[in-house]
């Protein structure tokens, strides 16, 4: 079972996950020739003061 795990800043709404998770999926039926119900996608929405890149907080830029 393929299971995709996308992590990203809070922000986009409900329409936006449900239309990234429909994508996702048929992308990955269609490359992957697996049934869609196979496919799970994991959405964590991390806050910008807990992730950082190059030593900065993202909160901090």
């Amino acid at each position: 079972m393929p299971i995709l795990h996308l992590k990203m800043h809070p922000g986009r709404t409900a329409e936006q996950k449900k239309a990234f998770a429909r994508e996702a999926t048929r992308v990955v039926v269609e490359t992957l020739v697996c049934p869609p119900e196979s496919v799970e996608i994991l959405i964590t929405e991390v806050p910008k003061d807990a992730w950082a890149t190059a030593g900065t907080l993202k909160s901090d830029g």
